[in-house]
């Protein structure tokens, strides 16, 4: 029996947020590993500190 169309559409979003996820884990360590734990953390915090 085939799926339906909402849950495929459920599937979608959830595989899509969990690529993201993913990807931006990705990033997050390779920043780490290329600037070290000092200037991702001070890079993490001028983020931060822009939103608010």
């Amino acid at each position: 029996m085939a799926a339906r169309p909402q849950g495929r559409v459920a599937s979608a979003i959830v595989w899509g947020a969990a690529s993201l996820g993913a990807v931006t884990l990705l990033g997050a360590a390779a920043l780490w590993l290329h600037y070290g734990t000092a200037v991702f953390f001070e890079m993490i915090a001028a983020g931060i500190s822009t939103c608010f």
